[in-house]
């Protein structure tokens, strides 16, 4: 997936809000107030790099797996991994990790802002 896809997956989700606290070169997708993802030129200036909350076991495994999936760049290493939009990914499996970066901060909402979003997917 190109970056343009992944921030139209990204804003595609219920409640999604975009939004840029750290300049307008990285752009921040939240759910209720809540970040689940980063969009931005990444360090080597030729591919988007997009930040994902992540299951702390899983968070390792998908380092193991992929190449292209690092620790959290600029954010807490053992809950966020960094995932190089270098096409090396499969749609697939980015879509997924996108999809479950988002569950889990719609899970650490409190209950009402939950359900307001539950009741979307």
């Amino acid at each position: 997936m190109d970056h343009q896809a992944v921030r139209e997956y990204l804003l595609n989700k219920p409640n999604c809000l975009l939004d840029t606290p750290f300049g307008p070169e990285v752009e921040v997708f939240k759910v209720k107030g809540k970040m689940f993802a980063t969009l931005s030129l990444g360090q080597d200036k030729r591919h988007f790099w997009m930040n994902l909350k992540c299951d702390p076991d899983e968070a390792l495994a998908l380092r193991d797996i992929f190449e292209s999936v690092i620790a959290g760049y600029h954010m807490n290493k053992k809950h966020w991994n960094t995932v190089i939009l270098d096409g090396s990914i499969p749609q697939g499996e980015v879509e997924r990790m996108i999809d479950n970066s988002f569950l889990l901060v719609v899970q650490s909402l409190p209950k009402r802002d939950r359900v307001s979003v539950e009741v979307h997917l």
